[in-house]
């Protein structure tokens, strides 16, 4: 078995692949930037006697992180508990992917990721949505990485407007009554949600418009579901996308040492 592991700003995603890449244990947990190698260990074993899964079956993890005071611990994590050090996307992993970036090493592990998931799964150009922390839209063309915008996520957006402005209480995120809210709690949802579904909409026409029609539109993140339903452009909902582009990483990067060995 494969695990894999995405440390994000607001949450960490574990998955648990069979060998032939089918997903069998997904989890979502709250990232804590001040979590010590013995608490991500204790996390992890939860997620893994909850699901009734068996430790000593992990045969390899990859992990991504964008939270490098996290990053140590993780790693330090999994390899207490399965005795594997685990594979760490950054420099020297082969990913497959062509980034036209001015500096590679300023691209978050988790766009490469879901970039190698969307390329293997859909048809070409690609447009991967993201919505997460931060939103990021990325433009894919074969195994071309051309670009991407990034926009604050939903939550940083509601938090700040509810900071700012002291008589806007804080929300949940949840389906408007009506586009025309008629209090201030319904006006606030109505235009988190189809504020965001618009910007998405203009900004995939925007993108089009700068590098041509894209094939396909892929949406993932744990806000994804509560936007992209509210989208006038056919959006494919993935949750998994960036589990699947790690193991995928992962194998491109073992396959070969382990029929040496």
């Amino acid at each position: 078995m494969v695990l894999a592991i995405d440390v994000g700003n607001s949450t960490t995603t574990i998955g648990l692949f069979d060998e032939s890449g089918v997903l069998h244990l997904r989890s979502d947990l709250t990232t804590s930037q001040r979590s010590t190698r013995d608490q991500c260990a204790v996390s992890l074993r939860g997620v893994f006697d909850l699901y009734g899964a068996d430790l000593r079956a992990v045969t390899g993890c990859i992990i991504s992180s964008v939270v490098p005071p996290v990053t140590a611990a993780i790693c330090g994590a999994v390899e207490l508990l399965t005795g594997r050090e685990p594979m760490l996307m950054g420099p020297g992993v082969k990913t497959g992917l062509n980034i036209k970036s001015d500096i590679h090493t300023q691209m978050g592990t988790d766009i490469v990721a879901y970039s190698v998931g969307a390329i293997a799964q859909y048809p070409g150009p690609i447009i991967v949505v993201d919505l997460g922390t931060a939103v990021t839209m990325s433009y894919l063309r074969e195994n071309v990485y051309e670009g991407c915008v990034i926009m604050p996520g939903i939550r940083i957006a509601l938090d700040a407007l509810s900071d700012r402005a002291a008589a806007l209480p804080r929300i949940s995120i949840e389906p408007p009554e009506d586009l025309l809210g008629h209090n201030t709690v319904g006006a606030m949802r109505s235009g988190v949600v189809y504020g965001n579904a618009s910007m998405i909409d203009g900004m995939i026409a925007r993108m089009e418009e700068a590098a041509g029609p894209a094939a396909a539109v892929v949406g993932t993140g744990n806000a994804a579901p509560d936007v992209l339903k509210y989208c006038r452009r056919e959006i494919h909902y993935d949750a998994d996308l960036l589990l699947n582009g790690l193991y995928l990483i992962y194998k491109k990067n073992t396959v070969g040492k382990q029929r040496k060995g």
